[in-house]
């Protein structure tokens, strides 16, 4: 392998970008020093060895007869030297010693192919790790500035910022260090991996690391919130009913859940069965504590009074509040808890009734809105009011009229809606409203019937014997006295 080929594969892949972008940088730092000696880098060629043992520079030049711009043309005499078959007009590649070029064009193009190598590898590395923020990464303690801690994770460095770690953590050089990718930056020296281990995130990763039910899926983490360092909730749920998502998270012994605790340096953890209910779901977040019944106080500003004895009262409040503060985050409610002789000086029946009669009342609205019929376009769900306007000024804003000139084709006839206007007006009719033929049908039934009855009453009757036309209040036949009986069916 030649100098050449060797250096480019190991700068490739010390920068690690492509060799092809390597080959590029190198031609255009040639360019760049042609340019600054020769004035123009327009017909500057670059040509690699097909095993990349050399670089070949030419100068293009055109062949005339007279030369006005050395840079660009060349004498007929001179290019029959180069070549036997050269004409005025042809174009000739003249092969250039790169060591012709001044010192300060090469030293330019150094610079320049310095800054572009490091462009490049800087901007694969944005984009590899762009895609991984949000991921946990593993790396060493390096140094500390300032409060924030740099960590060596091989290609890149990232830097765990003071607000980001947790306050009962302490680390020395050459630590492991785990953390959640947060953000990442570009910096001079390349790009900088901003790590958070205080993330909810952080924590979801180490969960589906121990916990083989949550990486499988088979158990979901529905919520996570912390006070990092002291405290954290995590809000699991399974749909299979036969897995238990707490024992599951638990683990044998409690083996999973005390390596969690132990990377998160003893922090406490509860782990608590997430519920669509939503005072199931405050009772769970609430623990340890057992709560003895949840009153929900207002559904629409999300209030909620815990009910717990006196001696889980504390235990709910948790250290300085922290246990209902957390709760209140995991649920998104606003925990009130009051113990058991607290609730009973408050008047929770007002409350009781009134969220009866709110059930009732939303009950009672959705069966008349179940009823509801709809008779007019305005009334479609979706309509265009201003396409419904048009049609109720026409004379066809009832949903029968508009269809049945629908179907003889005269609502085609306004002139401020177009086709398909009026045919999404009729899909969605065709959607939304169920036609009753029942009246309809027995209209039909009875003008039939009236139509046999006429018919039965404008029969002709013809004498059997000769065929005279006869009556029933005849008893012989006119014609020929054959006598007549006539039988009712």
């Amino acid at each position: 392998m030649s100098e050449m080929a060797e250096a480019i594969r190991a700068l490739a892949a010390e920068k690690g970008i492509s060799e092809e972008a390597v080959k590029q940088t190198v031609e255009n730092t040639i360019k760049s020093a042609y340019k600054k000696t020769f004035g123009t880098a327009d017909n500057c060629i670059v040509k690699f060895a097909d095993d990349m043992s050399d670089v070949y520079v030419y100068s293009r030049k055109v062949i005339v007869d007279g030369v006005y711009d050395p840079s660009q043309e060349i004498e007929l005499s001179e290019a029959l030297q180069l070549s036997s078959e050269c004409e005025i007009g042809d174009e000739i590649d003249i092969l250039v010693d790169p060591h012709d070029f001044h010192r300060s064009a090469v030293s330019t193009g150094k610079q320049t192919a310095h800054m572009a190598l490091s462009e490049s590898s800087k901007d694969n590395l944005y984009n590899e790790y762009k895609s991984k923020i949000g991921e946990t990464i593993i790396g060493y303690y390096q140094r500390e500035h300032n409060g924030s801690i740099y960590v060596d994770l091989g290609k890149v460095e990232g830097v765990l910022p003071k607000n980001f770690q947790s306050p009962r953590e302490v680390y020395e050089k050459n630590d492991r260090i785990k953390a959640v990718i947060k953000d990442i930056k570009k910096t001079q020296n390349g790009i900088l991996l901003v790590l958070s281990r205080i993330d909810p995130k952080f924590v979801e990763s180490i969960f589906e690391v121990e916990v083989p039910e949550i990486a499988e899926g088979v158990v979901t983490i529905k919520r996570v919130v912390r006070e990092a360092g002291f405290r954290t909730k995590v809000a699991v749920y399974a749909s299979n009913a036969d897995i238990d998502p707490i024992g599951s998270c638990v683990g044998p012994k409690g083996t999973r859940i005390q390596n969690i605790m132990r990377e998160l340096d003893g922090e406490r953890i509860d782990v608590l069965e997430y519920s669509d209910d939503p005072r199931e779901f405050i009772k769970n977040a609430l623990s340890p504590a057992a709560v003895e019944r949840v009153v929900i106080l207002d559904s629409t500003k999300k209030t909620a009074l815990a009910i717990v004895t006196d001696e889980n009262f504390s235990l709910a409040i948790g250290k300085m509040g922290q246990n209902v503060r957390l709760a209140n985050r995991l649920c998104d409610w606003n925990i009130d808890v009051k113990t058991e002789a607290q609730a009973s000086e408050m008047d929770l029946t007002e409350t009781d009734s009134r969220r009866a009669a709110e059930e009732l009342f939303n009950t009672n609205v959705e069966e008349e809105a179940e009823n509801d019929e709809i008779m007019t376009v305005s009334q479609l769900p979706g309509i265009n009011t201003d396409v419904a306007q048009v049609l109720k000024d026409a004379g066809y804003d009832d949903i029968i009229d508009f269809v049945n000139a629908y179907e003889d084709g005269s609502i085609f006839n306004i002139e401020d809606l177009e086709r398909d206007e009026i045919e999404t007006v009729n899909n969605i009719i065709n959607e939304n409203v169920e036609f009753d033929d029942s009246e309809e049908e027995a209209e039909a039934e009875e003008v039939q019937s009236e139509e046999a009855e006429a018919a039965e009453d404008d029969e002709e009757l013809h004498c059997p014997e000769c065929g005279e036309i006869v009556t029933q209040e005849m008893n012989r036949c006119p014609k020929c006295g054959t006598e007549l009986e006539f039988v009712e069916e």
